[in-house]
């Protein structure tokens, strides 16, 4: 069954209004979780990936987290000074600096993705929809994903 031009624009609107929505629920979640540790969002997901790659580089952490390395290397600057991370010169090349969680940092985030994360709350709830829900909505949303990803040439 064809759709006529106003029931597509209608439908294109809807869905983008649902990934909106939910786009910003997790991002209110998420800077409540690190406003309960006493870091920024960004702080939060910079702590989260260093705690996933340790000894990453500067650069790479920018790239991961789609930032520039100077807005990153302000966040790191916070972070150091909170001692939260640690910057690690290499004994190989002093030019290399990585960065790693201190234990203040790990302690941090253990506390938080233990038990008080009201984002991990959240989705422990949506664990308990059926699996075959889940595996749907992960598959559709990696459909969508292909489709909407523009491929670099």
């Amino acid at each position: 069954m064809l759709m006529r031009r106003g029931e597509m624009k209608l439908l294109n609107n809807e869905i983008i209004e649902s990934f909106t929505k939910i786009n910003k629920a997790i991002y209110r979640l998420l800077k409540k979780d690190a406003e309960s540790i006493g870091v920024t969002d960004v702080q939060l997901k910079a702590l989260f990936r260093i705690q996933n790659h340790p000894n990453i580089g500067l650069s790479e952490l920018a790239e991961n987290m789609r930032l520039t390395n100077s807005t990153v290397s302000g966040v790191i600057d916070r972070l150091v000074n909170q001692k939260l991370v640690d910057r690690v010169t290499s004994s190989h090349d002093r030019r290399a600096v990585t960065l790693r969680l201190t234990q203040e940092g790990e302690d941090k985030l253990n506390k938080l993705f233990g038990s008080d994360s009201l984002l991990i709350e959240k989705l422990n709830q949506i664990q308990q929809f059926p699996q075959d829900e889940i595996q749907k909505l992960l598959q559709l949303h990696e459909r969508i994903l292909e489709t909407m990803t523009i491929k670099e040439e």
